[in-house]
Formats: C-alpha cells, structure tokens, sequence
C-alpha cells in the first residue's frame, strides 16, 4: 500500500462520519431521559441504549480523532454483527449487507490502526 496513513485517516473519517450520524438520535434520545429502546440482546433497554450511544455515537469521535482507535472500533464493530445477524436475521440480504459493510469498515481500521493522521500518533510521539 502506498500510502497507508492517507488510506487509515480517509476511512476513519468516513466510516466515523456516517456512522455517526446513526448514533446522533440515540444519544438525543439518552440525554433527553427516555431509556425506552429495543433490546435484541436481553439486557434491559437502558443498557442496550446506552451500548448503541457508546458505539454509534461516542466510539465515531474518537475513530474521527484518531484516539484509542483500536480499543474503539470494538463495539460498533460488535453492535453492526447485532444488527446484520439479530436485528436483522429474518430480513432479505438488502438489510444484513449495510451494517455488514460498516462491520467490515471497523474491522479494517482495527487492522490499519490509527496512522499518523491522529491523535494516537501525535500523542506516542510526546
């Protein structure tokens, strides 16, 4: 690869950017008060909101960043295999592929890491 921190910081900020925008509504929705959500997994809706603000709304800033990248991509990696095989199991191929293509993004910056287009970087360098 050529030019793998322009490759690590072009699908952070992607992958971040729209991932979200599907955590901006839960995170209203959480710091609105009203904890009524589904809960796919069986640990109470308050917990299953919370999960998704961590992983659709808080987890994306820090991949933005660059900062715990790593430890960052875990949960929305993990919330997106909820979604393509829980949520959406009985559903045509259409609705598995989409969080199946954000899994995959998750899955790669797990791999590329951060890059020196990030905080991680800038912050080993101190």
């Amino acid at each position: 690869m050529i030019y793998p921190n322009l490759a690590s910081l072009i699908l952070r900020l992607s992958v971040g950017s729209m991932m979200l925008t599907h955590g901006w509504g839960k995170f209203n929705k959480l710091i609105s008060g009203d904890l009524s959500f589904a809960d796919p997994i069986g640990v109470g809706e308050a917990p299953t909101l919370i999960l998704a603000v961590l992983a659709e709304f808080i987890s994306p800033i820090l991949l933005i960043v660059g900062y715990k990248t790593r430890l960052a991509t875990v949960l929305p990696a993990l919330t997106m295999l909820v979604a393509a095989f829980v949520i959406h199991a009985d559903d045509p191929w259409g609705r598995q592929e989409f969080p199946l293509l954000y899994f995959f993004g998750f899955a790669t910056i797990y791999l590329l890491g951060s890059g020196k287009y990030s905080l991680d970087w800038q912050l080993k360098k101190v």
